[in-house]
């Protein structure tokens, strides 16, 4: 029997996936070209799903749900609640775009946002893996969508095509990686695989190698070098207003993502992916500045100024650990 805490915990992600599906149905009804009501409708969902999340990151409280499998913690309330307002933006200024170019015919530009708002959520939340993973499948399936809504755009479909193909390559990466890392520990519960690994009764080479697949899968959806192949080419070919979608709220997932695995999972292993990180921050710098001066597709120019940025992402995950010592970092 699922208590009254697990229910707390998930709290916002089920008013959002409630708000999500009643949209959907009201959007039927609706016959204004420019999807006014679902706009609304979408609108305040969205600053009430907010505004829920805040409150429970002023609340300054970490409650565990559904047997540890989600958390509600400060740091990932923030990350929320910046997320969601963050579609917020991106839905105000898309709109127009979308609509002087037929995209709203069918309002699935909304409710595709807020289905993967609700990934991003529960990537955020999730302390295990396959919560984690799923919320990472929700945010792609979406996404690719949403590239590929511009149906009659041969440009677009492209886009979509390679972001699947290459998306869906990451999550095998990284669905391998951390098969791996269960397969060792014993455990799909983060905390649990951190006890596990600190005891220091696994082989230290297993862990090594699920590792090195769990950071090229996560490094595939951060978009750094040398698994950056897939960012120009959808920010380029996807409509504008979806280009703002993917480069900014999925940026915070990843984050999160990365805290998630790599430091509340796998921080006794620091010393190993930190070195990964280090050679994949200054490449994605490295590249990302150079290739951007050399563009003259201003979608493209941005896409490798992302590149860069999300290298000085990973270098801020390199903080912390010094010499393999976690004590300081704890």
């Amino acid at each position: 029997m699922i208590d009254t805490i697990s229910w707390i915990t998930v709290y916002p992600e089920i008013v959002l996936l409630a708000m999500a599906c009643i949209i959907a149905l009201v959007d039927l009804g609706i016959k204004s070209p420019r999807r006014t009501g679902t706009y609304s409708l979408t609108l305040l969902s969205l600053g009430v799903v907010a505004i829920l999340q805040g409150l429970y990151a002023s609340g300054n409280t970490t409650l565990y749900g559904f047997g540890n499998m989600v958390v509600s913690d400060p740091m990932g309330n923030w990350l929320k609640c910046f997320a969601t307002i963050a579609v917020m933006v991106t839905l105000v200024y898309g709109r127009p775009y979308a609509g002087d170019r037929g995209m709203l015919q069918g309002g699935e530009m909304f409710t595709l946002s807020m289905f993967a708002l609700l990934g991003m959520s529960v990537m955020i939340s999730g302390n295990n893996f396959l919560v984690i993973y799923m919320g990472l499948e929700l945010l792609t399936l979406s996404s690719y969508a949403l590239v590929a809504l511009r149906r009659d755009n041969a440009t677009a479909s492209e886009a979509a095509m390679k972001y699947f193909v290459l998306g869906a390559l990451a999550s095998g990466f990284l669905l391998y990686g951390l098969s791996m890392m269960y397969g060792a520990t014993g455990t799909l519960e983060v905390g649990q695989v951190f006890k596990v690994i600190a005891s220091g009764q696994v082989k230290h080479q297993v862990l090594v190698f699920g590792l090195v697949f769990v950071v090229a899968g996560l490094a595939f959806k951060l978009g750094v070098v040398p698994f950056h192949m897939w960012i120009p080419d959808v920010y380029q070919g996807a409509p504008t207003a979806v280009t703002l979608m993917i480069g900014g709220a999925p940026k915070l997932a990843a984050f999160a993502i990365c805290i998630r695995l790599l430091v509340e999972g796998m921080l006794p292993l620091a010393i190993d992916w930190q070195q990964m990180l280090v050679v994949l921050s200054v490449a994605s710098l490295a590249l990302g500045n150079l290739a951007a001066i050399a563009q003259t597709n201003l979608k493209r120019m941005l896409a490798y100024s992302t590149i860069s940025q999300m290298g000085f992402v990973l270098l801020g995950l390199l903080s912390g650990v010094v010499n393999g010592n976690t004590l300081s970092a704890a």
